[in-house]
């Protein structure tokens, strides 16, 4: 796959990941799409191969950040935050088990 496919990519999963991890944050949203706009065209006409790769893998390590490790929350009183988690970040709970599950 050439590398103006790939920065392409990487460039739209930025945009979705953030539309979804700034939901309802306005503010955020925009200060994210202009930053990912900023920095796509700030490196616009780099030709190196070598430098392109080292931005896309970037560019995928920053959505992977974004995706894993942002939680959105709000002020509801000045000594209260109220999470928003995303469904994507819960994870199942299941306790340790010393011996193996019997398959039904």
């Amino acid at each position: 796959m050439g590398a103006r496919v790939k920065v392409l990519r990487v460039f739209k999963v930025l945009h979705r990941t953030s539309q979804e991890v700034f939901k309802d944050d306005f503010t955020a949203l925009a200060a994210a799409r202009t930053k990912i706009n900023e920095e796509f065209r700030k490196n616009k006409y780099e030709t190196s191969e070598e430098n392109v790769q080292k931005m896309i893998k970037m560019g995928s390590d920053v959505e992977v950040v974004l995706r894993d490790a942002v939680i959105q929350m709000e002020h509801v009183a000045d000594d209260r935050l109220q999470l928003r988690p995303r469904e994507s970040l819960f994870l199942e709970n299941v306790p340790y088990c010393d011996q193996p599950r019997k398959k039904s």
